[in-house]
């Protein structure tokens, strides 16, 4: 069993675990010698005074349980008209008075609804314009969760269903590549309760870590190490990416077919999945271009169009090649022509070289004229940069939604209508079709540090559900549970922590 781990650095006013609702009572149990018993997760620690728990969230203050890390109260101002006002600099901008300041209470440090029976820690009621909202706000706990990480990079991490490793745990697989990208699976049940202890301990680690955008290193079985970070672009094998790449080799044939013609006979765009090959590309003959009697290795799909030119790796266009010759398969001589003129790149205009086949039809690189190097320069402008993209993705269901109303199911067949509005920090979450509420998030989109854990070990995270009042009474919500958002802000006052709106977030109230 878990127990006590550090002093709390805190005060009993700002670290309620239950806001005000007058539950304090049903739970965080006393013991003898000043002990509180927390049952906000089912570790059930045993905390001393002025101790905090095991995940470090949840303190005994005073002899009485206490959520250790402030209430986070999202802020922006509303000029006259509608207009959004940054909350910072917004009195100097719109000269105070006209300014409407509205707040959003997170879940972010508001409590958990564990063990089951209970509401959840803030249902928060607010005027927005001439309607009535209520937000049900609450830390979650998530041992159905993981992440879904995409790396622009056009870079062999490893083989598909290859193992991911951290600190030498199994915690996750690479999985099929996206467009330009490729894609990692991190986390879920079985790799955080159906493992190891261990491995269930990296596991999470790792998923809160990814999650409050802290940099990771992981390593492929069987391939690279990456360095992971939200926001960031990701390290492959101690090289940071630079760019995403405009397009496959076909797709990068005919975007710029038309700023080539005239410049050379022939372009090879390297790419692992498709090669592509002007002259004989639907792009080339429409620009009458001659064929030019070199012919590429691997298999044709379509005229201009090749597979499996190379097996994958970090060389050109993320094949296992250094040398772009390697994959001219010949140069037919009743076709070819000495002098004609040649440019191999990749995907991203990383790799280039500018040829001109000589009196043998040898492929001989000579400098390469501006007219070419600025549709390569072009290439590499085309392409964005390169980032990690680190989406959390969990199941709401048990304690989360009972916390909401009696009916669970009422609570998702809203959700399903678009009649409640789901956040998790504020943040616009995806909810994917079918059984049950699985949401899908942008971390860098939520304020910064808005996940922790439970030693179960399981993922903590904050998820608001919105509505009307009248449609959460509708569906059987606990409405004798429902606080004014003044009640909530006069309570905490300056011991919560408020945090200007994220620009980029459309408003959950609206």
């Amino acid at each position: 069993m878990a127990t006590e781990t550090n002093k709390p650095s805190t005060d009993k006013k700002s670290s309620k675990s239950t806001g005000f609702s007058g539950m304090t009572e049903r739970f965080g149990a006393r013991e003898k010698d000043g002990i509180v018993r927390c049952d906000a997760c089912p570790v059930l620690c045993r905390i001393r005074p002025e101790r905090s728990g095991a995940c470090g969230r949840y303190a005994n203050v005073e002899g009485e349980l206490a959520r250790v890390d402030p209430l986070v109260l999202l802020e922006k101002s509303r000029a006259p008209g509608g207009g959004v006002v940054p909350f910072e600099g917004a009195a100097a901008e719109w000269n105070g008075t006209l300014v409407q300041q509205e707040t959003f209470v997170t879940a972010i440090g508001a409590g958990t609804t564990y063990p089951d029976y209970k509401p959840a820690p803030f249902i928060v009621a607010t005027q927005y314009n001439d309607l009535e909202t209520v937000t049900v706000v609450s830390e979650s706990i998530f041992s159905y969760c993981g992440v879904k990480i995409k790396l622009d990079t056009d870079k062999h991490l490893g083989a598909e269903q290859a193992d991911i490793l951290c600190d030498g745990q199994r915690i996750g697989h690479v999985t099929t590549g996206e467009y330009g990208s490729q894609m990692l699976s991190i986390g879920g049940v079985n790799h955080l309760t159906g493992g190891s202890k261990r491995e269930g301990k990296v596991t999470c680690n790792t998923i809160m870590a990814l999650c409050n955008r802290q940099p990771v290193e992981l390593v492929v079985a069987g391939g690279c190490s990456v360095l992971v970070q939200a926001g960031h672009a990701p390290v492959i094998d101690g090289v940071t990416e630079q760019r995403m790449r405009v397009g496959c080799g076909s797709a990068t044939i005919g975007i710029f077919a038309k700023q080539w013609h005239g410049h050379v006979d022939e372009v090879i765009v390297i790419d692992e999945h498709i090669t592509g090959v002007l002259s004989e590309h639907q792009a080339g003959r429409c620009l009458g271009m001659e064929p030019s009697g070199i012919r590429v290795c691997g298999r044709r799909s379509t005229p201009g169009r090749y597979f499996s030119v190379a097996n994958s790796g970090q060389g050109w266009g993320g094949t296992d090649i250094s040398d772009p010759f390697s994959i001219i398969e010949s140069i037919d001589n009743d076709v070819a022509r000495p002098g004609s003129r040649l440019l191999m790149t990749t995907t991203t205009g990383d790799e280039s070289i500018y040829c001109v086949l000589d009196d043998s039809l040898q492929p001989v690189e000579t400098a390469m004229p501006n007219a070419v190097q600025i549709v390569v320069d072009r290439i590499r402008e085309n392409c964005e940069p390169s980032l990690c993209s680190v989406l959390f993705v969990a199941g709401a269901g048990g304690s989360l939604r009972a916390g909401v109303t009696e009916n669970p199911v009422s609570l998702t067949r809203s959700v399903k209508e678009t009649l409640t509005r789901v956040t998790m920090g504020g943040a616009p979450v995806y909810v994917w079709p079918g059984g049950g509420i699985t949401v899908m998030v942008d971390v860098t989109r939520m304020p910064a540090s808005s996940f922790g854990y439970v030693p179960t070990p399981a993922i903590v995270a904050p998820i608001e559900f919105t509505l009307p009042r009248d449609q959460y009474a509708a569906m059987g919500g606990h409405v004798d549970y429902i606080q004014p958002l003044e009640e909530i802000c006069d309570y905490y006052g300056d011991s919560a922590q408020s945090s200007s709106w994220d620009p980029k977030n459309p408003w959950p109230l609206k």
